[in-house]
């Protein structure tokens, strides 16, 4: 027996009170990265924002099998974004309608969930109408023309059933009431209401394909919510992406199970936390960058001097040498040695050790 069959679904209960500590710690954690965001500058916190939409995007998709080019997907990000000098990779539909989806369901919160609007995101992730070679049905919820809904692992003729979802006649009924319910004010913790929205909207199964991917867009609008902010400054997406196995035997055991989801939102809560440290690591960069500028704020520098030094800070491969300094500035050697011998006598950069046909220049070190 499913939780969907039985007579008291969906009213879902929980044990609040070994819930407290995973839950003020994460929210510590988000307060502590929130507050590290707002600190930076417009265009830093853009780039942040850019970081955690593209690793949302890809491993929101890759959990499913897809595989999307990064290159493009943090180029779609950065055209929704308005982030200059970063929409630079290749157009793909399948690409476009997955940040599509995504932006749509954190940016416009106060815009009511309708099922046209989830039909639109559906049919946004399968532009062709096809999954793979298997043609589906988008743009509407599923009929279960092909035999019931459910999810399977294995070999063709001995696969495990994993989960079967209600039939597809109750499917329009269980939808309004989850809607009717994500449309509510937050009457509960935000990331508890996170882990309510996607396990009912899984549960259901309402469409042919795209489930997985609607149901962490619609936990991280719960999440969106409750910052009151559509900026996303970390991946829940990609921190399942990590545990994926025990990502699926939780939801699983949480299918099969009653209708106490206490472990169920205890897994995800550490998800969540685990998700905002894994952002606070890999926004490094991004606070380092803001850090230097901190430091240098006065400093007066032509154009060349900013977009080489921003070079540096994104992490430059390779040693810089006034060729490559020439090659990034698009401009000549004798200007790129009066750039670098300004930034030398402000401190800005150091000469590495080296003979005189291999001098490079490095960051000068911040002192301990």
């Amino acid at each position: 027996m499913h939780i969907w069959e039985l007579p008291d679904w969906p009213h879902f209960r929980w044990n609040a009170e070994p819930l407290l500590n995973p839950l003020g710690q994460a929210h510590l954690k988000q307060g502590r990265l929130l507050g590290k965001m707002m600190q930076l500058g417009f265009e830093l916190r853009l780039e942040a924002e850019l970081l955690a939409l593209t690793e949302e995007a890809v491993k929101s998709a890759e959990i499913e099998g897809e595989r999307l080019d990064p290159s493009s997907v943090r180029s779609s990000v950065a055209r929704r974004l308005g982030v200059p000098g970063a929409a630079l990779g290749p157009e793909d539909r399948r690409t476009e309608g997955m940040v599509a989806m995504m932006l749509d369901a954190t940016s416009q919160l106060d815009t009511p969930l309708t099922r046209e609007r989830l039909y639109g995101w559906q049919a946004a992730l399968f532009p062709t109408g096809y999954s793979g070679v298997r043609k589906i049905k988008t743009g509407g919820w599923r009929d279960d023309a092909d035999g019931p809904m459910q999810v399977r692992s294995g070999p063709v003729g001995r696969e495990k059933v994993h989960f079967q979802a209600p039939p597809a006649e109750r499917v329009d009924a269980e939808m309004e009431m989850l809607l009717a319910w994500l449309n509510e004010p937050l009457t509960i913790d935000g990331i508890l209401h996170a882990t309510i929205a996607h396990l009912w909207f899984v549960t259901i199964h309402p469409f042919d394909d795209g489930n997985g991917r609607i149901a962490r867009a619609l936990a991280e609008r719960s999440l969106a919510r409750l910052e009151q902010s559509p900026q996303r400054f970390y991946s829940v997406a990609g921190q399942i992406h990590r545990e994926r196995p025990e990502y699926y035997a939780s939801l699983e055991v949480t299918q099969k199970g009653d209708l106490d989801i206490t472990q169920r939102m205890l897994w995800f809560v550490e998800c969540v936390s685990k998700a905002i440290e894994a952002a606070e690591t890999g926004c490094a960069d991004v606070l380092r960058k803001a850090a230097f500028w901190q430091r240098h704020t006065g400093l007066v520098l032509n154009e060349r001097q900013r977009k080489v030094l921003n070079r540096l800070l994104d992490g430059f491969e390779g040693k810089l040498t006034a060729r490559k300094w020439a090659a990034l500035a698009k401009c000549s050697m004798p200007t790129a040695q009066r750039d670098i011998k300004e930034l030398i006598d402000r401190g800005v950069l150091i000469r590495n050790e080296g003979g005189s046909k291999n001098t490079s220049y490095s960051l000068t070190p911040v002192p301990e």
